[in-house]
């Protein structure tokens, strides 16, 4: 059995990540989507609502496993008894980045391999970063994230004092 691990911080998980799981999820047996507690990327959601989020969008996937972590991935890899990293690359510049990080995990684990993945074509521009910004100016995300991950963001939003574009 080849199980791969999908990590990141996904605040808020879209489309692109979610393009990524779901055809990861048809060439293993199983994906583990590693959500990053990721202290430096200031997540508006908790790792709990992240979690809770990506196991609703996720919810007819029943080969995806949905968890959290911190420390290294490497040491999550080995938790999970996993070997491959899927990573989705944008860019140049995402893939200079995720070629460094494969690297590095190789040298700390050597039989790891990393799964480069392009998004598809729709996705190729979408990134969580971009998808909260656009939330918390008021912009409309609804085709950057499924409908679950838009209630969860209008509910935050809300708590926040801040009214999401209808």
């Amino acid at each position: 059995m080849v199980r791969a691990v999908y990590p990141g911080t996904f605040d808020p998980l879209t489309r692109g990540h979610e393009d990524i799981i779901r055809r990861g999820a048809t060439l293993f047996e199983s994906v583990v989507v590693g959500i990053a507690a990721s202290r430096g990327k200031n997540p508006i959601f908790s790792v709990e609502e992240r979690i809770d989020i990506a196991r609703e969008a996720l919810a007819d996937c029943p080969n995806v496993q949905i968890t959290g972590f911190s420390g290294l991935l490497v040491n999550f890899l080995k938790e999970h008894r996993a070997r491959v990293v899927l990573r989705g690359v944008r860019s140049l510049s995402d893939f200079d980045y995720e070629f460094q990080m494969a690297g590095m995990n190789r040298q700390m684990m050597a039989d790891c391999e990393t799964l480069f993945m392009v998004p598809t074509e729709g996705q190729m521009f979408v990134s969580g970063t971009l998808v909260r910004e656009i939330a918390l100016m008021g912009g409309d995300i609804s085709r950057f994230v499924a409908p679950p991950v838009q209630a969860w963001i209008a509910r935050k939003l809300a708590a926040l004092g801040r009214a999401p574009q209808r």
